[in-house]
């Protein structure tokens, strides 16, 4: 089981990558070290957000049904992701919009973090939770280490 939670988890930040190659392709931004960068970001932000959703659904599962504790999982982490894509849109809008000195040599890092971001609130808000439910309707029985 912890196999198939890490292949998801990895599924998950990889596919976060297509909505920074979506919004570098509809800004027509080359890739560059700046957008593989933002790329890099994006797939460890990704990581750790699903990595912490699953260890309060871990947790949780160890006294409720996995349905609950989906749910408990995913309305305790909502804030933290709301907070740290929002917070980051709105840092980075300037740079992708070329705004003030310099913002050209760091519009392609801005543009592919916040086109990942938009992706990844559906992926960690809907998709990973989908995805956990499939996995634990029959291997409901995971009592997680610590």
């Amino acid at each position: 089981m912890d196999i198939v939670v890490a292949l998801l988890i990895l599924f998950i930040s990889v596919a976060g990558i297509s909505g920074s190659l979506l919004a570098l392709y509809l800004t027509s931004i080359p890739l560059n070290v700046g957008s593989y960068t933002g790329i890099i970001m994006i797939i460890g932000i990704i990581g750790e957000n699903a990595l912490f959703t699953f260890l309060q659904f871990s947790h949780s599962l160890k006294t409720s049904p996995a349905e609950e504790s989906i749910v408990y999982a995913i309305s305790t982490r909502l804030r933290p992701k709301l907070m740290t894509a929002l917070g980051a849109i709105v840092a980075l809008m300037p740079i992708a919009l070329g705004i003030g000195t310099g913002a050209q040599l760091h519009q392609p890092l801005a543009v592919s973090v916040i086109g990942g971001f938009i992706i990844a609130l559906p992926l960690l808000l809907i998709v990973y939770p989908s995805l956990l439910k499939v996995v634990f309707r029959k291997g409901g029985d995971f009592k997680g280490e610590g």
